[in-house]
């Protein structure tokens, strides 16, 4: 397994949030699909294996939402890293058929890609409890980097309900 497994984003300068967004108020809908677009990476530092986005306009918070929802969905057995497994599960893109594909047996998680070109992407393995902490690290240190480019997001009570869900580990 990676001994450094990074997640991490790019914001579009192409797809800028509309001008008169209030953070404060704006509903789980939007925050999830609709603003902080760009691009994502999940990487094996230790193997040099990238799965990166390269579109612009992937909805950079869902990402880390739905990443959490993941990691949380491939703990369900109650045997957790005992279970043989396999558990499955995927994050699919909106507007796309793309999907990031996660794989649990025992307490690894073999995550892939099937969009096109895909097939010349590593497979990344991680300990399933990196993946749920660096998923969680990842969505905290997105939400602060946010935060503090989009006055009001951290007054947000969609975003406190996101936090309180999902804490750091």
């Amino acid at each position: 397994m990676p001994a450094v497994f990074d997640i991490g984003y790019s914001l579009s300068p192409r797809f800028p949030d509309p001008p008169q967004t209030d953070y404060r108020t704006v509903d789980v809908r939007t925050l999830r699909h609709d603003l902080f677009c760009g691009d994502v990476y999940l990487a094996d530092t230790e193997a040099d294996g990238e799965l990166a986005t390269r579109r612009g306009w992937l909805p950079v918070l869902d990402f880390a939402w739905a990443l959490c929802d993941v990691a949380e969905a491939l703990d369900a057995d109650p045997l957790g890293g005992r279970s043989p497994g396999p558990h499955r599960a995927e994050l699919d893109f909106t507007e796309t058929t793309d999907r990031v594909l996660f794989v649990r047996r025992f307490g690894s998680v073999d995550v892939t890609a099937d969009w096109p070109g895909a097939e010349r992407l590593p497979t990344l393995t991680v300990g399933h409890a990196v993946l749920r902490r660096e998923a969680r690290d990842f969505l905290h240190d997105l939400l602060a980097d946010l935060g503090e480019t989009h006055e009001g997001l951290g007054d947000n009570p969609a975003i406190w309900g996101l936090e309180a869900r999902f804490p750091r580990v």
